[in-house]
């Protein structure tokens, strides 16, 4: 039987830590953080085209920000992008995409991915996802893609394994998901070799997945279940507003992939970053002979070390005597933050949503609607 392969982009996210440029109406994916010429979704899409169909491939975003997935990526029939009217985590995302593609293809093999990641190495990206197809051809698993760690990072969530190969090179069982580590846990991670950094890229086939959701969730299968025969219709919109109306706020790492015995993970080698952070994207920009990452034709450095900068290009910005630190220029907003300190600018955005109201949280021309009165 011939493969058919879909693609899910997750892309509902906010960004709230690349805040003040990621703002609530205009989050992180639909920006181009690294100054390459793409936006993050539109990277991610390009990422996926070789490995599905146009027509397979399907984005679940935001009501909100469906209009930008459509200006973005206007080659993507609209049919495919599908609107989630609150946030509600990734288990009832990939419910919904997971019940919509089974309804058109009983045999669906489907990728899962996150909208606003990097990933460099196209080649070696394609051949896992290749890996991985091929291992659940013959097999009712989940497989979960894994980033051999460079480093201790305790802002990503490690997965434990077996290092012996389960009936495929390359492949082996799932043993332990832990969430962010401390310093310490993610140190002793890394030297025992046994520890893969979560990638969020799961590939599953369709019916795996909503049959593992029916086990570990069986509330949001029947949200799904009971009114399937609405996707595709002119009632799907009301069905999904009634269904994230009730269902449970979960994760599907949480909700299926830590309760379940038959997961699986490929590790990878390709170069990955989740880009949650300016320290992440420190990581990946381009750097001066003092390591510091500037985006913005008007920045002048002096004196200053291991710094991530971003600015306007219209405005000048001179910088002395800085290390280790994040300073965004927007047209509203000016943030200067010690980079260790960046797990707290969600913090701080709160701290200024209760000082200043919201309009910060939004972009220039929204700001206006949310000024506190």
């Amino acid at each position: 039987m011939q493969r058919s392969t879909y693609v899910v982009i997750m892309a509902g996210g906010v960004g709230s830590r690349f805040w003040p440029v990621s703002r609530t109406d205009y989050p992180k994916q639909f920006l181009d953080i690294l100054g390459t010429g793409e936006t993050l979704i539109q990277q991610t899409f390009r990422r996926f085209e070789k490995l599905a169909p146009l027509e397979n491939i399907y984005v679940v975003t935001s009501t909100d920000y469906a209009g930008i997935v459509e200006k973005q990526l206007p080659i993507l029939p609209k049919e495919n992008i599908l609107s989630e009217p609150e946030r509600k985590n990734t288990a009832p995302c990939i419910a919904y995409a997971s019940f919509k593609i089974f309804q058109k293809d009983a045999n669906a093999s489907v990728i899962v991915a996150p909208a606003d990641h990097l990933i460099l190495d196209q080649a070696e990206f394609e051949a896992v996802c290749n890996q991985a197809l091929q291992f659940i051809d013959t097999r009712e698993v989940l497989v979960t893609l894994g980033i051999k760690p460079s480093y201790a990072n305790t802002g990503y969530g490690y997965i434990q394994f077996n290092k012996e190969e389960a009936g495929e090179p390359g492949v082996h069982k799932v043993t332990m998901f832990t969430e962010k580590p401390d310093a310490q846990r993610a140190a002793a991670f890394v030297s025992s070799g046994e520890y893969l950094w979560n990638s969020g890229i799961f590939v599953w086939k369709a019916r795996t997945i909503i049959s593992s959701i029916e086990k570990f969730l069986p509330g949001l299968y029947q949200f799904f279940k009971e009114k399937d025969s609405w996707l595709g219709t002119s009632f799907e919109r009301l069905m999904i507003s009634d269904i994230y109306a009730v269902c449970d706020n979960v994760s599907i790492d949480f909700g299926v992939m830590e309760k379940a015995d038959n997961v699986y993970i490929i590790p990878a080698s390709f170069r990955w970053s989740d880009l949650g952070t300016w320290n992440s994207a420190w990581e990946n920009m381009g750097k001066d002979t003092l390591n510091n990452a500037v985006a913005g034709n008007g920045v002048v450095v002096i004196d200053t070390t291991q710094c991530v900068v971003h600015a306007s290009d219209e405005k000048l910005v001179v910088l002395q005597g800085l290390q280790n630190y994040i300073v965004v220029d927007t047209t509203d907003v000016l943030l200067i933050c010690q980079k260790e300190k960046e797990q707290d600018i969600k913090t701080y955005v709160s701290e200024v949503k209760k000082l200043k109201g919201e309009r910060y949280l939004y972009s220039v021309n929204n700001s206006l609607k949310h000024k506190t009165a």
